[in-house]
């Protein structure tokens, strides 16, 4: 028997309903394609409210003793209160388990109504740096000492022009981190056989750390993939698997709109992948049909994109077509890609038939609402 143990955290909010309709069709899809031969096991370990409620920790030391010698996990969205409280759950464990790349694939259903014209144009993967930028958590609310000492040696050692009554924030971007970004970015290009990598930043403001991140993306494909990879400027002169590229962030935004085919996988820093992720994701029907992982050199922490959506908590409205894609990701890297595709294929079905949850039945024109419960229940019998 080929058995994989996968560990789960279900979330807050919506995240033990999007849970309790996801599992059954991803080890339904297995089941289905494989028989009793393959198998996930599932072991759950406590993070966010539930923990709290059973152990007073939103972060337990056990569970993070686990996960450090883990190689596959799944979670649903965790809860982080806006402007106070404790840091990001999401954010600590990318940083203490070096999940240094964000992995969100962005294509099309057929049957989604979307906003834009040409949707099934959008086929892209998205590589968000994961460990740096302004995530990296270092920044002084306005007023406290710290900013005032901060501000201080600003203005008084470096000359920097800064309000003394500021809110202050650092951006740590590193050589390594980047790179070793751009690199997954284009190992994953050619071993997926796509055309392009694009390398999106703000470098023509932030000079030393998003043009920074710029620079090293080129350097690491000329250092380790000189004979596979080839610049824009290089189109002319020969023919290579993958074009290197690079983009403002807020052209970029433009360019996904209006010429969606000519990009392919995008590398980016931390906030513009989450921003442009997100967007995208817009394009294509919205976060309930949007996976991701977070990648370290050793673990995979799959995960529902969107948040925990208090507002509909407990109500059976919810979408769990974000972690079910995640999981569909987890069967693909791990070699099942029959039932990978058996998921995909009942997710096309489901959209088909016009039988959705509300976010996209809002999105398709004659069709039919069902919770979140019945909603995995008619992916499970399209398997």
């Amino acid at each position: 028997m080929a058995q994989k143990t996968v560990y789960f955290i279900e979330g807050d909010g919506i995240g033990p309903e999007v849970w309790g309709a996801a599992r059954p069709v991803i080890d339904g899809a297995v089941q289905k394609a494989y028989g009793k031969s393959n198998k996930l096991v599932w072991e759950e370990l406590l993070a966010g409210q539930k923990a709290f409620k059973e152990v007073g920790e939103y972060l337990p030391q056990a569970t993070m003793d686990v996960l450090a010698g883990a190689e596959l996990a799944m979670k649903g969205p965790l809860g982080t209160p806006v402007g106070k409280g404790f840091r990001s759950l999401n954010v600590t464990m990318r940083q203490a388990f070096d999940l240094y790349a964000c992995i969100r694939p962005i294509r099309y259903f057929d049957g989604i109504e979307s906003p834009v014209k040409h949707p099934e144009k959008v086929d892209m993967v998205v590589f968000r740096e994961n460990t740096e930028d302004v995530y990296a958590g270092i920044e002084y609310a306005s007023g406290t000492p710290e900013a005032k000492r901060l501000i201080d040696f600003l203005r008084s050692e470096l000359k920097a022009d800064v309000d003394a009554a500021a809110g202050i924030g650092i951006k740590p971007m590193t050589e390594r981190a980047s790179k070793r970004l751009v690199e997954k970015a284009i190992r994953y290009a050619l071993d997926q056989k796509r055309s392009s990598v694009t390398l999106v930043h703000k470098g023509n403001i932030m000079k030393f750390t998003e043009g920074a991140f710029m620079n090293w993306g080129y350097e690491v494909a000329r250092e380790k993939f000189a004979d596979e990879v080839m610049t824009e400027a290089e189109l002319e002169t020969g023919a290579k698997p993958v074009v290197i590229k690079d983009r403002i962030a807020d052209a970029m935004f433009q360019a996904v709109l209006q010429a969606p085919q000519d990009y392919d996988i995008i590398a980016t820093t931390n906030l513009n992948g989450d921003y442009i992720s997100d967007a995208l994701a817009a394009q294509v029907g919205g976060l309930g049909l949007a996976p991701g992982v977070n990648k370290s050199d050793t673990l995979s922490l799959y995960e529902a994109t969107h948040g925990t959506a208090p507002t509909i908590a407990g109500r059976d409205k919810a979408n769990p077509g974000s972690l079910i894609l995640s999981g569909a990701m987890l069967l693909e890297d791990i070699g099942w890609h029959e039932a990978a595709d058996s998921i995909r294929g009942a997710v096309n079905k489901a959209i088909a038939a016009k039988r959705v949850t509300v976010d996209l039945a809002m999105q398709i024109s004659g069709a039919e609402t069902v919770g979140c419960k019945e909603f995995g229940e008619i992916l499970l019998a399209n398997l």
